[in-house]
Protein backbone atom coordinates (compact mmCIF):
# COMPACT_ATOMS: atom_id res chain seq x y z
CA UNK A 1 0.00 0.00 0.00
CA UNK A 2 1.21 3.44 -0.64
CA UNK A 3 0.19 6.74 0.40
CA UNK A 4 -0.43 9.61 -2.03
CA UNK A 5 1.84 12.27 -1.13
CA UNK A 6 -0.19 14.94 -1.72
CA UNK A 7 -0.44 17.46 1.24
CA UNK A 8 -3.77 18.50 0.95
CA UNK A 9 -5.62 15.51 1.66
CA UNK A 10 -9.41 15.29 2.16
CA UNK A 11 -11.31 12.17 2.76
CA UNK A 12 -14.62 10.50 1.52
CA UNK A 13 -17.21 13.72 2.18
CA UNK A 14 -13.46 15.20 1.99
CA UNK A 15 -10.45 13.52 1.27
CA UNK A 16 -8.32 13.78 -1.77
CA UNK A 17 -5.91 11.87 -0.76
CA UNK A 18 -6.07 8.02 0.67
CA UNK A 19 -4.62 4.33 0.33
CA UNK A 20 -4.97 2.98 -2.89
CA UNK A 21 -4.12 -0.81 -3.84
CA UNK A 22 -3.80 -1.03 -7.56
CA UNK A 23 -2.35 -4.69 -7.59
CA UNK A 24 -4.61 -6.11 -4.70
CA UNK A 25 -6.09 -9.42 -4.95
CA UNK A 26 -9.31 -9.22 -3.76
CA UNK A 27 -10.79 -12.33 -1.76
CA UNK A 28 -14.03 -14.03 -1.32
CA UNK A 29 -14.70 -11.71 1.92
CA UNK A 30 -14.32 -8.67 -0.05
CA UNK A 31 -16.87 -10.06 -2.73
CA UNK A 32 -19.36 -10.72 0.10
CA UNK A 33 -19.12 -7.53 1.04
CA UNK A 34 -19.26 -5.47 -1.83
CA UNK A 35 -21.73 -7.89 -4.28
CA UNK A 36 -25.18 -8.30 -3.90
CA UNK A 37 -24.99 -12.14 -2.86
CA UNK A 38 -27.41 -14.83 -2.73
CA UNK A 39 -27.69 -14.31 0.94
CA UNK A 40 -28.67 -10.65 -0.24
CA UNK A 41 -30.85 -10.59 -3.04
CA UNK A 42 -34.01 -11.69 -2.48
CA UNK A 43 -34.85 -9.24 0.09
CA UNK A 44 -35.04 -5.51 0.67
CA UNK A 45 -34.87 -3.20 3.49
CA UNK A 46 -37.31 -1.42 4.54
CA UNK A 47 -36.43 -0.01 8.06
CA UNK A 48 -34.37 -0.26 10.95
CA UNK A 49 -35.18 0.53 14.71
CA UNK A 50 -32.00 0.71 16.50
CA UNK A 51 -30.55 1.33 19.92
CA UNK A 52 -26.88 2.01 20.42
CA UNK A 53 -25.63 2.96 24.06
CA UNK A 54 -21.66 3.92 24.51
CA UNK A 55 -19.33 3.33 27.29
CA UNK A 56 -16.69 6.16 27.32
CA UNK A 57 -14.02 4.67 30.07
CA UNK A 58 -14.89 1.26 28.37
CA UNK A 59 -14.24 2.14 24.36
CA UNK A 60 -17.63 0.15 23.97
CA UNK A 61 -20.99 0.00 22.96
CA UNK A 62 -24.34 -1.89 23.42
CA UNK A 63 -27.56 -2.39 21.57
CA UNK A 64 -29.92 -3.77 18.82
CA UNK A 65 -30.96 -3.09 15.40
CA UNK A 66 -34.74 -4.60 14.35
CA UNK A 67 -34.27 -5.04 10.61
CA UNK A 68 -37.73 -4.97 8.76
CA UNK A 69 -37.34 -6.15 5.36
CA UNK A 70 -39.60 -7.68 2.38
CA UNK A 71 -39.37 -10.42 0.08
CA UNK A 72 -38.42 -9.44 -3.44
CA UNK A 73 -38.53 -13.00 -4.97
CA UNK A 74 -39.96 -16.21 -4.02
CA UNK A 75 -37.14 -18.63 -2.34
CA UNK A 76 -36.76 -21.89 0.26
CA UNK A 77 -34.41 -22.58 2.98
CA UNK A 78 -32.42 -19.57 2.47
CA UNK A 79 -29.56 -17.68 4.16
CA UNK A 80 -29.45 -14.29 5.18
CA UNK A 81 -26.41 -12.47 5.43
CA UNK A 82 -26.14 -9.73 8.19
CA UNK A 83 -23.22 -7.79 8.04
CA UNK A 84 -21.28 -7.28 11.68
CA UNK A 85 -17.41 -6.92 11.55
CA UNK A 86 -15.03 -8.13 14.02
CA UNK A 87 -14.49 -7.68 17.06
CA UNK A 88 -18.36 -6.53 17.39
CA UNK A 89 -20.43 -9.85 18.64
CA UNK A 90 -23.77 -10.99 17.62
CA UNK A 91 -24.98 -11.60 21.60
CA UNK A 92 -28.64 -12.79 20.19
CA UNK A 93 -30.65 -13.06 17.05
CA UNK A 94 -34.33 -13.18 16.93
CA UNK A 95 -36.85 -13.13 13.92
CA UNK A 96 -40.55 -13.40 13.64
CA UNK A 97 -39.65 -16.70 11.48
CA UNK A 98 -38.28 -20.00 12.57
CA UNK A 99 -34.38 -20.06 12.24
CA UNK A 100 -32.97 -22.72 11.69
CA UNK A 101 -29.33 -21.55 13.01
CA UNK A 102 -27.52 -18.47 12.84
CA UNK A 103 -23.52 -18.10 12.94
CA UNK A 104 -20.96 -15.48 13.41
CA UNK A 105 -18.16 -16.33 10.94
CA UNK A 106 -15.61 -13.79 10.62
CA UNK A 107 -17.68 -9.99 9.96
CA UNK A 108 -20.76 -11.53 8.86
CA UNK A 109 -23.68 -13.16 10.76
CA UNK A 110 -25.32 -16.08 8.69
CA UNK A 111 -28.99 -16.88 9.66
CA UNK A 112 -30.30 -19.95 8.25
CA UNK A 113 -33.86 -21.21 7.70
CA UNK A 114 -36.08 -23.66 6.58
CA UNK A 115 -39.28 -21.65 5.81
CA UNK A 116 -40.37 -20.99 2.03
CA UNK A 117 -40.75 -17.04 1.50
CA UNK A 118 -43.06 -15.57 -1.08
CA UNK A 119 -42.63 -12.23 -2.77
CA UNK A 120 -44.29 -9.12 -1.43
CA UNK A 121 -43.97 -10.91 2.68
CA UNK A 122 -42.48 -9.15 5.22
CA UNK A 123 -40.29 -9.61 7.74
CA UNK A 124 -37.82 -9.09 10.77
CA UNK A 125 -34.28 -10.24 11.65
CA UNK A 126 -33.60 -8.58 15.61
CA UNK A 127 -29.89 -8.51 16.32
CA UNK A 128 -28.69 -7.55 19.78
CA UNK A 129 -24.86 -6.71 19.67
CA UNK A 130 -22.29 -5.48 21.70
CA UNK A 131 -18.27 -5.08 22.23
CA UNK A 132 -15.66 -3.14 20.96
CA UNK A 133 -15.64 -1.58 18.19
CA UNK A 134 -12.75 -0.59 16.13
CA UNK A 135 -10.91 3.14 16.51
CA UNK A 136 -10.29 5.50 14.51
CA UNK A 137 -6.77 6.35 14.89
CA UNK A 138 -7.41 9.40 11.99
CA UNK A 139 -11.27 9.77 11.43
CA UNK A 140 -12.86 10.19 9.11
CA UNK A 141 -10.15 9.01 6.83
CA UNK A 142 -9.49 5.38 8.20
CA UNK A 143 -13.25 4.62 9.87
CA UNK A 144 -14.38 4.03 13.08
CA UNK A 145 -15.91 5.24 16.49
CA UNK A 146 -14.17 7.69 18.10
CA UNK A 147 -14.08 8.17 22.16
CA UNK A 148 -12.12 11.88 23.03
CA UNK A 149 -12.82 14.57 25.15
CA UNK A 150 -14.06 18.32 24.67
CA UNK A 151 -11.84 21.40 25.30
CA UNK A 152 -13.35 21.03 28.81
CA UNK A 153 -12.97 17.58 29.62
CA UNK A 154 -16.09 16.14 28.91
CA UNK A 155 -16.67 12.77 27.02
CA UNK A 156 -17.02 13.25 23.45
CA UNK A 157 -18.05 10.20 21.09
CA UNK A 158 -18.84 9.50 17.54
CA UNK A 159 -18.41 7.60 14.50
CA UNK A 160 -17.41 7.72 10.51
CA UNK A 161 -17.22 4.75 8.47
CA UNK A 162 -18.36 5.61 4.81
CA UNK A 163 -15.12 3.56 3.49
CA UNK A 164 -15.30 0.95 5.96
CA UNK A 165 -19.00 0.29 6.29
CA UNK A 166 -21.95 0.86 9.15
CA UNK A 167 -21.27 -2.43 9.83
CA UNK A 168 -17.79 -1.54 12.01
CA UNK A 169 -20.58 -1.19 14.94
CA UNK A 170 -23.93 -1.99 13.61
CA UNK A 171 -25.90 -5.08 12.39
CA UNK A 172 -26.63 -4.07 9.16
CA UNK A 173 -27.07 -5.14 5.45
CA UNK A 174 -24.14 -3.07 4.70
CA UNK A 175 -24.39 -2.77 0.64
CA UNK A 176 -25.04 0.97 -1.16
CA UNK A 177 -27.56 -0.47 -3.16
CA UNK A 178 -30.50 -0.90 -0.49
CA UNK A 179 -30.96 1.37 2.01
CA UNK A 180 -34.06 1.64 4.59
CA UNK A 181 -36.82 2.67 2.17
CA UNK A 182 -38.92 3.82 5.16
CA UNK A 183 -36.37 5.38 7.01
CA UNK A 184 -34.68 4.87 10.96
CA UNK A 185 -35.30 4.92 14.35
CA UNK A 186 -32.64 5.72 16.08
CA UNK A 187 -32.43 5.48 20.56
CA UNK A 188 -29.15 6.81 21.79
CA UNK A 189 -28.19 6.02 25.63
CA UNK A 190 -26.26 8.69 27.24
CA UNK A 191 -24.96 9.75 30.44
CA UNK A 192 -27.71 12.30 31.88
CA UNK A 193 -25.01 15.61 31.77
CA UNK A 194 -24.85 14.11 27.78
CA UNK A 195 -26.99 14.40 24.71
CA UNK A 196 -27.18 12.16 22.12
CA UNK A 197 -27.53 13.52 18.77
CA UNK A 198 -28.90 11.42 15.49
CA UNK A 199 -30.02 11.68 11.87
CA UNK A 200 -33.70 13.21 11.33
CA UNK A 201 -36.11 14.75 14.39
CA UNK A 202 -35.81 14.25 17.79
CA UNK A 203 -39.41 12.75 18.30
CA UNK A 204 -38.54 11.89 22.02
CA UNK A 205 -36.06 12.15 25.04
CA UNK A 206 -36.91 10.26 28.37
CA UNK A 207 -35.28 9.40 31.35
CA UNK A 208 -33.84 5.74 31.45
CA UNK A 209 -32.49 5.52 35.13
CA UNK A 210 -29.75 7.56 35.42
CA UNK A 211 -28.97 7.98 31.73
CA UNK A 212 -31.12 9.54 28.77
CA UNK A 213 -32.37 8.39 25.92
CA UNK A 214 -32.39 10.40 22.85
CA UNK A 215 -35.01 8.88 20.21
CA UNK A 216 -34.42 10.29 16.58
CA UNK A 217 -36.34 9.53 13.22
CA UNK A 218 -35.76 9.84 9.85
CA UNK A 219 -38.17 9.01 7.39
CA UNK A 220 -36.68 8.94 4.19
CA UNK A 221 -34.22 6.28 2.85
CA UNK A 222 -31.03 6.58 4.02
CA UNK A 223 -27.43 5.56 3.23
CA UNK A 224 -26.01 3.16 6.18
CA UNK A 225 -22.88 5.04 6.37
CA UNK A 226 -24.60 8.52 7.60
CA UNK A 227 -26.28 6.30 10.40
CA UNK A 228 -24.70 8.29 12.95
CA UNK A 229 -25.02 9.26 16.68
CA UNK A 230 -23.02 12.25 18.07
CA UNK A 231 -22.74 12.08 22.42
CA UNK A 232 -21.62 15.24 24.09
CA UNK A 233 -22.23 17.99 25.54
CA UNK A 234 -24.01 19.55 23.57
CA UNK A 235 -26.34 22.67 22.93
CA UNK A 236 -28.78 23.77 20.67
CA UNK A 237 -30.30 26.23 18.62
CA UNK A 238 -32.59 26.16 15.54
CA UNK A 239 -33.53 28.48 12.14
CA UNK A 240 -36.03 28.30 9.29
CA UNK A 241 -35.29 28.60 5.70
CA UNK A 242 -38.19 29.23 2.83
CA UNK A 243 -36.75 27.17 0.32
CA UNK A 244 -38.87 25.49 -2.86
CA UNK A 245 -40.56 23.06 -0.95
CA UNK A 246 -41.72 25.19 2.07
CA UNK A 247 -40.22 25.69 5.20
CA UNK A 248 -37.01 23.54 5.93
CA UNK A 249 -35.77 23.83 9.43
CA UNK A 250 -32.13 24.32 10.24
CA UNK A 251 -31.63 22.46 13.49
CA UNK A 252 -27.76 23.06 15.01
CA UNK A 253 -26.44 20.96 17.87
CA UNK A 254 -22.61 22.57 19.00
CA UNK A 255 -20.59 22.24 21.93
CA UNK A 256 -22.23 24.25 24.55
CA UNK A 257 -18.35 26.72 24.53
CA UNK A 258 -18.58 27.32 20.46
CA UNK A 259 -22.31 28.64 20.24
CA UNK A 260 -21.25 32.05 19.82
CA UNK A 261 -19.26 30.92 17.16
CA UNK A 262 -21.59 28.76 15.89
CA UNK A 263 -23.96 31.10 15.13
CA UNK A 264 -22.13 33.26 13.20
CA UNK A 265 -20.17 30.94 11.19
CA UNK A 266 -23.71 29.15 10.21
CA UNK A 267 -25.61 32.28 9.20
CA UNK A 268 -23.46 30.37 5.88
CA UNK A 269 -26.05 27.98 5.75
CA UNK A 270 -28.82 30.07 3.98
CA UNK A 271 -27.19 31.17 0.59
CA UNK A 272 -25.61 27.83 0.73
CA UNK A 273 -29.23 26.19 0.79
CA UNK A 274 -30.52 28.97 -1.72
CA UNK A 275 -28.10 28.33 -4.21
CA UNK A 276 -28.07 24.42 -4.35
CA UNK A 277 -31.59 24.44 -4.31
CA UNK A 278 -30.85 26.95 -7.51
CA UNK A 279 -28.60 24.53 -8.77
CA UNK A 280 -29.81 21.26 -8.00
CA UNK A 281 -33.45 21.64 -7.02
CA UNK A 282 -35.56 20.99 -3.63
CA UNK A 283 -33.06 20.20 -0.43
CA UNK A 284 -34.02 16.44 -0.74
CA UNK A 285 -34.95 15.79 3.29
CA UNK A 286 -37.49 18.50 4.19
CA UNK A 287 -39.18 16.03 6.53
CA UNK A 288 -35.85 15.33 8.25
CA UNK A 289 -34.65 18.85 8.02
CA UNK A 290 -31.44 20.45 7.93
CA UNK A 291 -28.68 19.96 10.63
CA UNK A 292 -25.31 20.71 10.96
CA UNK A 293 -23.08 18.71 14.28
CA UNK A 294 -19.85 19.81 15.96
CA UNK A 295 -17.84 16.49 15.01
CA UNK A 296 -14.86 15.21 16.69
CA UNK A 297 -13.35 14.78 13.48
CA UNK A 298 -13.11 17.27 10.26
CA UNK A 299 -16.35 16.45 8.71
CA UNK A 300 -18.66 14.03 6.46
CA UNK A 301 -21.80 14.04 4.70
CA UNK A 302 -24.16 12.35 7.31
CA UNK A 303 -27.72 12.83 6.01
CA UNK A 304 -29.72 15.01 7.55
CA UNK A 305 -27.04 15.66 9.98
CA UNK A 306 -23.97 17.05 8.82
CA UNK A 307 -20.68 16.61 10.96
CA UNK A 308 -18.66 19.79 11.49
CA UNK A 309 -15.51 20.07 12.47
CA UNK A 310 -13.88 22.66 10.49
CA UNK A 311 -12.37 25.07 13.57
CA UNK A 312 -15.41 27.99 12.41
CA UNK A 313 -12.98 29.47 9.98
CA UNK A 314 -13.10 29.69 6.04
CA UNK A 315 -11.27 27.52 3.51
CA UNK A 316 -10.57 23.77 4.30
CA UNK A 317 -8.97 24.34 8.08
CA UNK A 318 -7.92 28.02 6.91
CA UNK A 319 -6.53 26.76 3.67
CA UNK A 320 -7.50 27.42 0.30
CA UNK A 321 -7.07 24.12 -1.82
CA UNK A 322 -7.48 26.17 -5.05
CA UNK A 323 -4.70 28.22 -4.35
CA UNK A 324 -6.36 30.91 -6.01
CA UNK A 325 -7.70 32.75 -2.58
CA UNK A 326 -11.62 32.14 -3.83
CA UNK A 327 -11.75 29.00 -0.99
CA UNK A 328 -11.20 31.41 1.58
CA UNK A 329 -14.22 33.15 1.68
CA UNK A 330 -16.24 30.21 2.67
CA UNK A 331 -16.36 27.58 5.09
CA UNK A 332 -15.37 24.45 2.91
CA UNK A 333 -17.34 22.36 5.16
CA UNK A 334 -20.60 23.82 5.10
CA UNK A 335 -20.24 23.86 1.68
CA UNK A 336 -18.84 20.14 0.47
CA UNK A 337 -20.35 17.85 3.13
CA UNK A 338 -23.81 19.91 2.55
CA UNK A 339 -23.80 19.46 -1.42
CA UNK A 340 -23.72 15.84 -0.22
CA UNK A 341 -26.79 15.98 0.64
CA UNK A 342 -28.11 15.76 -3.22
CA UNK A 343 -24.87 13.62 -4.67
CA UNK A 344 -24.54 11.24 -1.94
CA UNK A 345 -27.68 11.21 -0.09
CA UNK A 346 -30.59 11.99 -2.21
CA UNK A 347 -29.11 9.86 -5.25
CA UNK A 348 -26.24 7.23 -3.61
CA UNK A 349 -24.12 5.00 -6.00
CA UNK A 350 -25.17 1.52 -5.57
CA UNK A 351 -21.54 0.31 -6.06
CA UNK A 352 -18.73 1.89 -4.13
CA UNK A 353 -16.56 2.00 -7.32
CA UNK A 354 -18.97 4.55 -8.48
CA UNK A 355 -18.37 6.91 -5.78
CA UNK A 356 -17.33 9.65 -8.32
CA UNK A 357 -21.05 10.69 -8.30
CA UNK A 358 -21.16 11.33 -4.78
CA UNK A 359 -17.62 13.07 -5.02
CA UNK A 360 -17.37 14.58 -8.34
CA UNK A 361 -20.74 16.66 -8.28
CA UNK A 362 -20.09 17.33 -5.00
CA UNK A 363 -16.42 18.88 -5.67
CA UNK A 364 -18.32 20.97 -8.64
CA UNK A 365 -20.88 22.48 -6.17
CA UNK A 366 -18.45 24.63 -4.65
CA UNK A 367 -17.44 26.16 -8.17
CA UNK A 368 -21.85 26.77 -8.68
CA UNK A 369 -22.48 27.93 -4.80
CA UNK A 370 -19.35 30.44 -5.85
CA UNK A 371 -21.10 31.58 -8.64
CA UNK A 372 -24.02 31.89 -6.98
CA UNK A 373 -22.63 33.59 -3.94
CA UNK A 374 -19.80 35.53 -5.40
CA UNK A 375 -19.50 35.25 -9.49
CA UNK A 376 -19.09 33.26 -12.31
CA UNK A 377 -15.07 34.44 -12.94
CA UNK A 378 -14.66 33.66 -9.27
CA UNK A 379 -15.98 30.38 -10.21
CA UNK A 380 -14.35 29.62 -13.08
CA UNK A 381 -11.05 30.40 -11.07
CA UNK A 382 -11.50 28.22 -8.79
CA UNK A 383 -12.64 25.41 -11.01
CA UNK A 384 -9.28 25.74 -12.69
CA UNK A 385 -7.37 26.06 -9.65
CA UNK A 386 -8.44 23.04 -7.87
CA UNK A 387 -6.68 20.56 -10.75
CA UNK A 388 -4.04 21.57 -8.51
CA UNK A 389 -4.87 18.28 -6.78
CA UNK A 390 -5.22 16.19 -9.68
CA UNK A 391 -2.87 12.72 -9.81
CA UNK A 392 -4.00 10.91 -12.44
CA UNK A 393 -2.60 7.64 -11.02
CA UNK A 394 -5.07 5.48 -11.44
CA UNK A 395 -8.77 5.57 -13.00
CA UNK A 396 -11.53 7.41 -11.33
CA UNK A 397 -13.52 4.62 -11.27
CA UNK A 398 -12.82 1.24 -8.96
CA UNK A 399 -13.14 -2.47 -9.50
CA UNK A 400 -16.99 -3.68 -8.71
CA UNK A 401 -18.39 -5.85 -6.33
CA UNK A 402 -15.49 -5.62 -3.49
CA UNK A 403 -16.07 -2.01 -1.93
CA UNK A 404 -13.35 -0.50 -4.06
CA UNK A 405 -13.05 2.58 -4.80
CA UNK A 406 -10.96 4.33 -7.36
CA UNK A 407 -8.72 7.01 -7.53
CA UNK A 408 -8.83 10.48 -4.95
CA UNK A 409 -9.39 12.01 -8.43
CA UNK A 410 -12.88 11.33 -8.40
CA UNK A 411 -12.78 14.90 -6.17
CA UNK A 412 -10.51 17.59 -8.29
CA UNK A 413 -10.54 15.50 -11.63
CA UNK A 414 -14.33 14.39 -11.71
CA UNK A 415 -15.24 18.55 -11.10
CA UNK A 416 -12.86 19.10 -14.24
CA UNK A 417 -14.84 16.87 -16.00
CA UNK A 418 -18.16 17.98 -15.74
CA UNK A 419 -16.71 21.84 -15.84
CA UNK A 420 -15.68 20.42 -19.02
CA UNK A 421 -18.94 18.83 -20.05
CA UNK A 422 -20.61 22.30 -19.05
CA UNK A 423 -18.13 24.30 -21.63
CA UNK A 424 -19.50 21.76 -24.13
CA UNK A 425 -23.43 22.18 -23.42
CA UNK A 426 -22.91 26.19 -23.97
CA UNK A 427 -26.51 26.65 -22.40
CA UNK A 428 -26.11 27.53 -18.54
CA UNK A 429 -29.77 27.00 -18.01
CA UNK A 430 -29.77 23.19 -19.94
CA UNK A 431 -26.82 22.35 -18.03
CA UNK A 432 -28.38 23.39 -14.08
CA UNK A 433 -31.61 21.89 -15.66
CA UNK A 434 -29.67 18.49 -15.97
CA UNK A 435 -28.78 18.87 -12.21
CA UNK A 436 -32.06 19.61 -11.32
CA UNK A 437 -33.25 16.68 -13.44
CA UNK A 438 -30.73 14.18 -11.76
CA UNK A 439 -32.03 14.80 -8.65
CA UNK A 440 -35.20 14.88 -9.24
CA UNK A 441 -35.33 11.90 -11.82
CA UNK A 442 -33.75 9.57 -9.54
CA UNK A 443 -34.73 10.57 -6.35
CA UNK A 444 -34.28 8.88 -3.04
CA UNK A 445 -32.85 6.07 -5.79
CA UNK A 446 -29.15 4.63 -5.59
CA UNK A 447 -27.64 4.39 -9.47
CA UNK A 448 -24.69 3.23 -11.78
CA UNK A 449 -22.59 5.39 -13.28
CA UNK A 450 -24.06 3.93 -16.84
CA UNK A 451 -27.14 5.32 -15.62
CA UNK A 452 -26.11 9.28 -15.18
CA UNK A 453 -23.74 9.35 -17.66
CA UNK A 454 -27.02 8.16 -20.11
CA UNK A 455 -28.72 10.65 -18.65
CA UNK A 456 -26.01 13.95 -19.04
CA UNK A 457 -26.16 13.04 -23.08
CA UNK A 458 -29.68 12.51 -23.64
CA UNK A 459 -30.51 15.68 -21.87
CA UNK A 460 -28.01 17.52 -23.07
CA UNK A 461 -28.66 16.01 -26.81
CA UNK A 462 -24.72 15.54 -26.86
CA UNK A 463 -23.15 12.08 -26.34
CA UNK A 464 -21.00 12.19 -24.33
CA UNK A 465 -19.96 8.92 -23.69
CA UNK A 466 -16.30 9.23 -25.67
CA UNK A 467 -15.68 11.73 -22.78
CA UNK A 468 -16.21 10.20 -19.86
CA UNK A 469 -14.55 6.99 -20.72
CA UNK A 470 -11.79 9.26 -21.13
CA UNK A 471 -12.07 10.65 -17.73
CA UNK A 472 -13.50 8.17 -15.38
CA UNK A 473 -11.83 4.96 -17.12
CA UNK A 474 -8.38 6.05 -18.10
CA UNK A 475 -5.39 8.35 -16.55
CA UNK A 476 -4.71 10.18 -19.88
CA UNK A 477 -5.85 14.00 -20.03
CA UNK A 478 -6.18 15.47 -24.00
CA UNK A 479 -3.41 17.41 -25.14
CA UNK A 480 -4.23 19.45 -28.14
CA UNK A 481 -1.37 20.30 -29.98
CA UNK A 482 -1.61 23.35 -32.49
CA UNK A 483 0.42 25.71 -34.71
CA UNK A 484 -0.65 29.00 -36.12
CA UNK A 485 -0.08 30.93 -39.17
CA UNK A 486 -2.17 33.69 -39.29
CA UNK A 487 -5.32 33.17 -39.59
CA UNK A 488 -4.94 29.56 -39.81
CA UNK A 489 -4.89 27.02 -37.47
CA UNK A 490 -3.54 23.70 -37.77
CA UNK A 491 -4.69 21.11 -34.26
CA UNK A 492 -4.87 17.48 -33.48
CA UNK A 493 -5.29 15.62 -30.49
CA UNK A 494 -2.81 13.47 -28.62
CA UNK A 495 -2.82 11.35 -25.40
CA UNK A 496 -6.73 10.16 -25.78
CA UNK A 497 -8.73 7.47 -26.63
CA UNK A 498 -10.06 6.49 -29.59
CA UNK A 499 -12.72 8.74 -31.16
CA UNK A 500 -12.81 11.04 -28.43
CA UNK A 501 -15.83 13.96 -29.34
CA UNK A 502 -14.87 16.51 -27.50
CA UNK A 503 -14.95 20.12 -29.53
CA UNK A 504 -14.02 23.30 -28.20
CA UNK A 505 -15.10 26.43 -28.56
CA UNK A 506 -12.07 28.88 -29.31
CA UNK A 507 -11.68 32.90 -29.22
CA UNK A 508 -14.94 32.58 -27.42
CA UNK A 509 -16.99 31.64 -30.67
CA UNK A 510 -15.44 29.22 -33.12
CA UNK A 511 -16.15 25.56 -32.36
CA UNK A 512 -13.90 23.40 -33.73
CA UNK A 513 -13.73 19.16 -33.17
CA UNK A 514 -10.28 18.06 -32.85
CA UNK A 515 -9.63 14.08 -33.70
CA UNK A 516 -6.60 12.23 -33.55
CA UNK A 517 -5.54 13.90 -37.33
CA UNK A 518 -4.00 16.84 -38.23
CA UNK A 519 -6.74 19.32 -39.01
CA UNK A 520 -6.96 22.81 -40.40
CA UNK A 521 -9.25 25.85 -39.98
CA UNK A 522 -9.16 29.46 -40.89
CA UNK A 523 -9.66 31.97 -38.09
CA UNK A 524 -11.49 34.97 -38.15
CA UNK A 525 -8.74 36.91 -37.25
CA UNK A 526 -4.58 36.45 -37.14
CA UNK A 527 -3.58 37.52 -33.78
CA UNK A 528 -2.38 34.57 -31.35
CA UNK A 529 -5.80 32.04 -30.83
CA UNK A 530 -7.39 32.23 -26.96
CA UNK A 531 -7.90 29.08 -25.83
CA UNK A 532 -10.64 28.49 -23.11
CA UNK A 533 -9.11 27.69 -19.88
CA UNK A 534 -12.56 26.02 -18.40
CA UNK A 535 -11.57 22.78 -20.63
CA UNK A 536 -9.88 20.46 -18.90
CA UNK A 537 -7.40 19.62 -21.55
CA UNK A 538 -3.42 20.63 -22.03
CA UNK A 539 -2.73 22.95 -25.11
CA UNK A 540 0.95 22.39 -26.79
CA UNK A 541 2.09 24.82 -29.17
CA UNK A 542 4.04 22.67 -31.36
Amino acid sequence: MKKLSYTLLFASGLVFGQFFEQDKIFTKQDTLKGSNTEFRNFWDVKKYDLSVEPDFVQKSIKGYNKISFEITKDITNPTFQIDLQQPMKADKVEANFPIQEYKQDSDFIWVKTKKSFKKGEKYTIDVTYSGNPVIAKNAPWDGGWVFTKDENGNPWMSVADEGIGASIWLPTKDIWSDEPDNGIIMKIITPKELVGVGNGRLIDKKAQGDKIAYTWEVKNPINAYSIIPNIGKYVNFKDTFNGEKGKLDFDYWVLDYNLDKAKKQFQQVKPMISAFEYWFGPYPFYEDSYKLVDSPYLGMEHQSNVAYGNGYQNGYLGRDLSGTGVGLKWDFIIIHESGHEWFANNITAKDQADMWIHESFTNYSEVLFTEKYIDKKSADLYAVGIRGGIRNDIPIIGKYGVRNEGSGDMYPKGASMLHTIRQVINNDEKFRQILRGINKDFYHQTVTTQQIEDYISKKSGIDFSSVFNQYLRTIKIPTLEYSQKGEELKFRYTNVIKNLKLPVIIDGEQTINPTEQWQTVKLKKGTPVEFNKNYYIHYKKV
